[in-house]
């Protein structure tokens, strides 16, 4: 869509309110599982942010050389589901009190982190960390800073756990994540 043809639409009360967030807990095959089952979440694009190497490889992320955190870039319909509620999504279902770990994940592309689009967001983000602070023992160590830039994963890592169930990583680390989510977050599933 075009700006004046998005202008239009906005002056109409009919532009789509697709908004993006890029966020990192672990590895991104858990954060991409759980908010594809979210109700307004449109897309999940698994990729790398906060590093300093331009266009990582997987393995490159993994040699933890390249600064990248493993994230996901949501893309969501802000009437449907508030980046809001994306972020209590995501301190339910990762360790926000560990640094550059999650699990037996060990590594800085395992940091938490929040890559904010807007002020908005960055705002948004700090109230909900002081929220679910409450809810953890240990400080909450994750990073928040605006997004310098998104590169996308490699296509296999594309909706890598509907594809790849039997995989003991997914067997054994995303499944639990993505029951746990499908539990507390049951009133705001996509109904099947």
């Amino acid at each position: 869509m075009n700006a004046r043809a998005e202008a239009a639409g906005t002056a109409a009360g009919t532009a789509a309110a697709t908004e993006l967030a890029t966020l990192a807990g672990g590895c991104f095959w858990c954060l991409e599982a759980v908010y594809l089952e979210l109700r307004g979440v449109q897309a999940v694009k698994s990729g790398y942010a906060g590093g300093h190497v331009a266009h990582p490889t997987y393995e490159q992320v993994c040699g933890k050389q390249t600064g990248h955190a493993e994230v996901v870039q949501v893309s969501f319909d802000s009437a449907v589901i508030s980046f809001r509620e994306l972020l209590d999504v995501f301190f339910t279902i990762h360790d926000p009190t560990t640094r550059d770990r999650q699990g037996n994940d060990v590594g800085p592309q395992y940091r938490s982190a929040v890559f904010t689009h807007s002020d908005a967001q960055e705002r948004t983000t700090r109230e909900a960390i002081a929220a679910a602070q409450a809810h953890w023992s240990n400080p909450i160590v994750t990073e928040v800073r605006p997004l310098d830039r998104f590169w996308p994963a490699e296509a296999v890592h594309d909706n890598y756990f509907a594809r790849n169930p039997q995989n003991p990583y997914c067997a054994v680390v995303v499944a639990p994540k993505v029951v746990k989510a499908r539990k507390v977050f049951f009133d705001k599933l996509r109904k099947v």
